[in-house]
């Protein structure tokens, strides 16, 4: 009965994602978009569908949680390992969205 609940809960949060408000004025993708479907997906377990939804959000969510810890510990060069790493995370969010523009995935 569980398996049930959980789908269904699933199942809702896929039919109630929020509204790209840059797809809505110039129906196309943004860089951001993608990012809800590979969460949903990442939650569901599915974390080969997670990275082909949207291939940033293992890096930010390190990113999120390492920030967090950082700031309870105050590691010694963890100011610049987290530079480093949002430096990262932004070249893979703009390879993606290149990548998308090249094949054609802008129009979904």
């Amino acid at each position: 009965m569980l398996k049930e609940e959980e789908f269904s809960l699933f199942e809702w949060l896929n039919q109630h994602l929020l509204t790209c408000p840059f797809k809505s004025h110039f129906g196309i993708d943004c860089p951001g978009c993608g990012f809800q479907r590979s969460a949903i997906a990442l939650v569901k377990g599915n974390f080969i569908d997670s990275l082909k939804f949207y291939p940033a959000t293992f890096p930010l969510i390190f990113l999120i949680v390492f920030t967090l810890i950082h700031i309870k510990i105050d590691f010694k060069f963890g100011a610049q390992f987290i530079k480093i790493l949002f430096i990262g995370i932004v070249v893979i969010i703009l390879i993606n969205y290149i990548y998308k523009i090249y094949n054609h995935q802008l129009l979904n």
